[in-house]
């Protein structure tokens, strides 16, 4: 009787109209975009500011939520070696992702062969193109790489925007708050509640995924146009086929292995992979998904931690992208690699995939940083790619969204902070409003109610 009362007002809850469904106006925003931008594509390419104003304003609240997200949930943690398994376990994870990810490029390159016979000389490459990202491409030692993870200060972290170093003050004071006692518990309250302001704010912000969606495909098609892919079509087509092999072999074995289904996990994120799909990006999902990883089950401790984490640490898209790339340059300026000198490249991708996180265009400041340091192949080929790098960064940013919170669902299934039964619930559902969000709105609600009535007995 007490579950029918519960499961009442949420049956009788009236459907939306379709077209007031975020994904349903995205893909509408999508559609609209490639319309626009094939058949006015001067306007078409003057609408980037809508989609770059939107991933700013996206941006801009990544850093906080990060922040609020990992101190609240590790803080909710008893057990602080839980934090260190849950770490060992994603950089185990992501790594043996990351290389699976380098050989799904390699082998997709060398059975296809998308640049065999167009006998480039490298002397008629464009060396500008090279020179403009190497700046871009940041450290490429190892301790060059974790040293730019330390901030130069405390808000500095804020400003930039960047994950990893936000990640790394997170973590230090959730501990912190953990051994504060008595003094952090209004810090630890405020926090909470600073969240749930926060990705109320957000929901405003993602009202606006539409526009911003319509105007980074108008631009794309715009500036490029269609008939640009023509001449390296079949590179294009055999990045996505090595995406999709990746997405529905590697990742759908990870997750059949792990109980649950990749193909509901993919139509549960749709608003998100739709976002990401109309900006090139995956910043703008990042908070949405944190969400929604708390709504499947998922403790915030574990999956507020592995998901930032993957942001940087777990870029699949990119890391097919490398091996792709690299090995068609060679094949197209006619350079044979022995087998030698691609693992030895593919040992220096599991470290450039990682250096570029949070650069504009991580792919492509990637692949400039690889051949940088690379004698075998010539930096200036990426001058052959410039022109349809945009046209692949959807791929490489789906692939890395999908990947990550496959990751973030797995490892939290493994520390057992995942209720299977909320997280077959919720994967059978539309993946809007459902159950898990009405128990997530209403733990917010309590934590507020709890904060309140903390200062209140202080004072």
């Amino acid at each position: 009787m007490h579950k029918q009362a519960l499961a009442g007002p949420e049956n009788s809850e009236p459907r939306k109209p379709f077209y007031r469904i975020l994904y349903v106006q995205v893909l509408i925003g999508l559609m609209l975009g490639v319309l626009t931008g094939h058949f006015w594509p001067e306007f078409g390419a003057a609408l980037k500011p809508f989609g770059d104003g939107f991933v700013k304003l996206v941006k801009m609240m990544i850093a906080p939520i990060v922040f609020c997200t990992i101190v609240s949930g590790i803080n909710s943690i008893s057990d602080s070696r839980e934090v260190g398994r849950t770490l060992v376990k994603s950089m185990a994870l992501f790594y043996l992702l990351t290389v699976l990810a380098l050989m799904a490029g390699l082998i997709a390159v060398s059975l296809i062969q998308p640049g065999a016979g167009m006998h480039v000389s490298v002397s008629t490459l464009d060396p500008s193109v090279a020179a403009k990202f190497t700046k871009q491409a940041g450290a490429t030692g190892f301790a060059d790489f974790m040293l730019h993870i330390i901030p130069h200060s405390f808000f500095g972290a804020f400003a930039d925007g960047e994950v990893l170093p936000v990640l790394l003050i997170s973590i230090l004071i959730a501990f912190g708050l953990s051994r504060a006692g008595d003094g952090g518990v209004v810090v630890t309250k405020a926090v909470a509640s600073f969240s749930h302001v926060l990705f109320v704010s957000f929901g405003f912000i993602m009202k606006l995924a539409p526009l911003g969606a319509f105007g980074a495909m108008a631009f794309t098609v715009g500036r490029y146009g269609i008939r640009s892919i023509g001449s390296l079509g079949l590179l294009i087509l055999t990045f996505y086929i090595a995406c999709s092999v990746f997405v529905v072999v590697v990742l759908g074995t990870l997750a059949r292995l792990n109980g649950f289904s990749l193909w509901k996990t993919i139509r549960y994120f749709r608003e998100e992979l739709l976002i990401v799909l109309g900006t090139s990006s995956s910043e703008p999902a990042l908070p949405g998904a944190l969400r929604k990883l708390e709504q499947l089950g998922c403790r915030k401790g574990v999956s507020g931690l592995v998901l930032p984490m993957g942001y940087s640490f777990n870029l699949d898209g990119s890391a097919i992208y490398l091996t792709l790339a690299s090995i068609f340059i060679a094949q197209a300026c006619d350079i044979h690699l022995s087998w030698g000198q691609i693992a030895a490249m593919l040992g220096l991708m599991l470290l450039t995939s990682k250096g570029a996180a949070g650069v504009t265009g991580s792919g492509f400041v990637a692949l400039v940083a690889t051949l940088s340091v690379m004698p075998d192949l010539p930096v200036t080929g990426v001058a052959l790619l410039v022109g349809i790098d945009r046209f692949m960064s959807e791929a490489r940013a789906l692939t890395s969204l999908i990947s990550n919170c496959v990751a973030s669902i797995t490892v939290s299934l493994w520390e057992d902070a995942c209720d299977r039964g909320v997280l077959a619930r919720e994967l059978g559902q539309s993946g809007t409003v459902t159950a898990g969000t009405k128990i997530a709105e209403a733990a917010l609600v309590r934590e507020d109610k709890s904060w309140i009535s903390t200062t209140q007995s202080a004072a």
